[in-house]
């Protein structure tokens, strides 16, 4: 088995830019109904990942910060309280399953640290699940 046979694919994922705006992030997020979102770079790179509880505190401690002026930060402004890993499509698939113990997603890069979509821990789930039924 290979990871890219659980590829949820960049175009199929919903992600937001290091520049975009803490109001564009909470947009997404209540748009998506997701509780975090991949982050990558002006280059396409894969940066970290942004929770839900990462803007709250962002909001908590940021002085003057409200919902009427959430465009004043950028979303590399936001320090994240817990560190996603990602892994290289080109892994091994066992990396990768340690990673989606831990995370309800893993972000996925290429050779050039371009991130390229996602493995979704729901996805992994299902195909064991059908595995061991079947």
């Amino acid at each position: 088995m290979q990871i890219s046979d659980f590829l949820f694919p960049k175009n199929k994922v919903a992600y937001i830019h290091s520049t975009d705006h803490l109001q564009a992030a909470l947009e997404i997020l209540e748009k998506t109904q997701y509780t975090a979102i991949p982050v990558i770079d002006g280059d396409g790179k894969y940066v970290f990942t942004l929770s839900e509880g990462d803007l709250l505190w962002k909001m908590k401690y940021t002085e003057g910060i409200g919902f009427h002026n959430l465009d004043s930060v950028k979303v590399h402004e936001i320090k994240c309280r817990t560190h996603n890993e990602c892994v290289s499509i080109n892994a091994d698939f066992e990396d990768m399953l340690e990673l989606a113990a831990d995370q309800n997603f893993v972000p996925v890069i290429d050779e050039n640290q371009i991130f390229i979509g996602i493995i979704r821990r729901k996805d992994i789930i299902e195909y064991y699940t059908s595995t061991i039924t079947d």
